[in-house]
């Protein structure tokens, strides 16, 4: 019996030993496992979300860049244009007369029979008509018409018979307000229109034919086929009493 109580107490000894080894060395933690089986599982990278291209913003930039080499070529063209349009002498333009009147000639009070009609140089009366761009609704005097061109005015002329309104609209903005042009009708003329300048004539049978703005554009006032260049147009006398066929000379010679 005594054995069996020892046996009994060395048993309960152990046992509690036990017991108090394990509370001593704790809880094993959590999540770790014993073996190859219990390797901890890396947590996963950062994934860093690439922001999204723009397309809106590149396509406007594009349309952009396109808009501006279209108009940069349309611009070009139409430079080359021009170049190529511009005139450099009154013969490069079709159909265009040429006369060789000398510079200075006379002042004269009496009548010019001129060989050409309208008239494009000779002989002239002292008083010019004015050429600021004026239309004329009579058909003004040659003798003061050709003192004009000396100045280096361009007399557009035309027959009211043959054109019309719509036609005299048009010759008239090619006048109107322009220094050294002007503009009046003359009855019987040979063609619906007729300009002149010093030396030159060019006839047209229609106010939009674009012969009529290229020799305006040209022989206005030019100095290289102006008698007188730099003279000037104004003469508001002639505006307000224009001088027609059969009337006086108000100059003298």
């Amino acid at each position: 019996m005594a054995n069996d109580r020892m046996s009994d107490k060395e048993g309960g000894v152990s046992a509690g030993s036990s017991r108090a080894s394990a509370a001593k060395a704790g809880p094993r933690p959590a999540g770790r496992a014993s073996g190859a089986g219990g390797r901890r599982t890396r947590p996963p990278g950062h994934v860093v979300a690439r922001p999204p291209r723009p397309w809106g913003l590149i396509a406007a930039a594009l349309a952009v860049v396109v808009f501006a080499v279209a108009v940069i070529g349309y611009a070009v063209v139409t430079v080359n244009r021009a170049d190529a349009d511009k005139v450099t002498s009154a013969e490069q333009i079709a159909g265009m007369q040429a006369y060789d009147y000398p510079n200075g000639q006379g002042h004269v009070a009496t009548p010019v029979d001129y060989p050409e009609s309208p008239p494009v140089g000779g002989d002239h009366d002292g008083e010019w008509a004015d050429c600021t761009g004026t239309v004329y609704s009579v058909d003004i005097r040659n003798e003061n018409a050709v003192h004009s061109l000396e100045h280096g005015a361009v007399w557009i002329t035309y027959d009211p018979g043959r054109v019309s309104e719509d036609d005299i609209a048009t010759l008239s903005e090619l006048v109107d307000g322009t220094s050294g042009r002007m503009l009046s009708p003359r009855p019987g003329l040979g063609a619906q229109i007729s300009l002149q300048s010093w030396n030159n004539q060019l006839t047209a049978e229609a106010a939009t034919d674009p012969r009529l703005q290229r020799a305006a554009d040209f022989l206005t006032l030019n100095p290289e086929i102006t008698p007188e260049p730099g003279a000037t147009c104004e003469n508001p006398a002639f505006i307000s009493t224009p001088l027609v066929a059969g009337d006086a000379s108000r100059a003298g010679g």
